[in-house]
């Protein structure tokens, strides 16, 4: 499949998809060139995804063992079998050029893919009560780990002055160094031409935030229509209804294309080898450690630590190095977990051989 052909660029193709559907399609499985084509998941809901191809839309089934081991999420780009007159069939999914991750809720070690194949990621904050640096920090640090830019968004600027939203920006920038800011009014269609340099065509945008932020109005009105169904944010305390129930891709008019879903009100984070983003994401306390006494000083109680010192004189808050220090322990600890789960998922495979290699002998004797 060609990579510059006008659909599928539009749809976020490339030569390096192209390249991976050819290995797929040539390799082992036996997949009959004539019967399959690439196609891009803009929905999946149990067995089923809605998916879009280089001739339309379509909705296909994905087989029990996929749903089961590796199954697709939206964004992805995929195998589809689709002969003329049968039900189209997910056979594979095409390698992830970047993802969006987080460990999967509750006690279990394990990987949960939300989006993939993304350029961008709005983290989408609202200046209402919904304003919060501690979880940015942190949604700052998923963002990077997907491989993709990371954009901070601050919707509902009609709500304060431009005193109080110089100030937001300015608190946002000390917690985001090198990531863009950007204040919109999606109701007064306000600030909303900077976000459509990151939506040209072919490039894919996902809206990470809580829920209520704004995210949905924002995919609204970026759109032109109501897409996304939107609710009122209650006066009490700020919290938004879980008016997206899904997440979905939606290809935007003149292109781009948008990935909205529900909101989170915090992520756990995953982990995968030799990441850095949590060094990226604090890289001002990074920094001041190089001018430590110690190599390994804990900037806790040390003489001669740059880190306390700046704390102390102001220059740094102590809430972000709190922060820093949380997000550092959940990922030790969470690289710990995972390498406890790969040892048991080794010795239970190496005891299920050595059970099938007794039954053998057994059954020889």
């Amino acid at each position: 499949m060609p990579a510059d052909h006008p659909r599928l660029r539009e749809l976020g193709w490339t030569s390096w998809h192209a390249r991976h559907y050819r290995q797929a399609i040539d390799g082992d499985a036996g997949y009959d060139a004539g019967r399959c084509q690439p196609a891009r998941a803009l929905t999946v809901i149990r067995h089923l995804s809605r998916l879009v191809t280089e001739g339309g839309e379509v909705t296909a089934f994905l087989p029990g063992k996929m749903r089961a081991t590796a199954p697709p999420v939206v964004g992805d780009w995929l195998v589809l079998e689709a002969p003329e007159g049968v039900e189209p069939v997910v056979r594979e999914v095409l390698p992830r050029r970047t993802k969006l991750s987080r460990k999967v809720a509750g006690p279990r070690t394990a990987e949960q893919v939300m989006a993939a194949n993304l350029d961008t990621v709005f983290l989408v904050m609202g200046l209402d009560g919904d304003f919060n640096l501690r979880r940015l920090e942190r949604l700052i640090v998923v963002a990077r780990q997907s491989g993709a830019e990371p954009v901070v968004v601050l919707t509902k600027s009609d709500l304060v002055s431009a005193d109080e939203l110089g100030r937001r920006r300015d608190e946002v920038a000390g917690v985001a160094p090198g990531v863009s800011v950007h204040a919109v009014s999606s109701p007064q269609r306000q600030g909303l031409e900077p976000l459509r340099f990151y939506l040209s065509e072919g490039q894919t945008v996902v809206l990470l935030g809580s829920s209520g932020a704004g995210k949905s109005t924002l995919l609204n009105t970026l759109v032109g229509s109501e897409v996304m169904r939107t609710g009122a944010v209650r006066d009490s305390d700020d919290t938004g209804r879980h008016t997206t129930s899904h997440r979905e891709l939606v290809p935007l008019p003149g292109g781009g294309l948008l990935i909205d879903g529900p909101g989170i009100r915090e992520v756990q984070l995953w982990v995968d080898e030799d990441d850095e983003s949590l060094e990226e994401t604090f890289a001002d306390i990074e920094e001041l450690a190089q001018g430590c006494r110690f190599s390994d000083c804990t900037h806790r109680h040390e003489p001669g630590c740059a880190v306390q010192a700046a704390i102390e004189s102001g220059t740094l808050e102590a809430a972000r190095m709190e922060s820093y220090r949380a997000l550092q322990h959940e990922l030790n600890v969470l690289a710990r977990r995972k390498d406890v789960a790969a040892d048991r998922k080794f010795f239970k495979k190496q005891g299920a051989h050595f059970k099938r290699v007794l039954a053998e002998k057994k059954d020889r004797m």
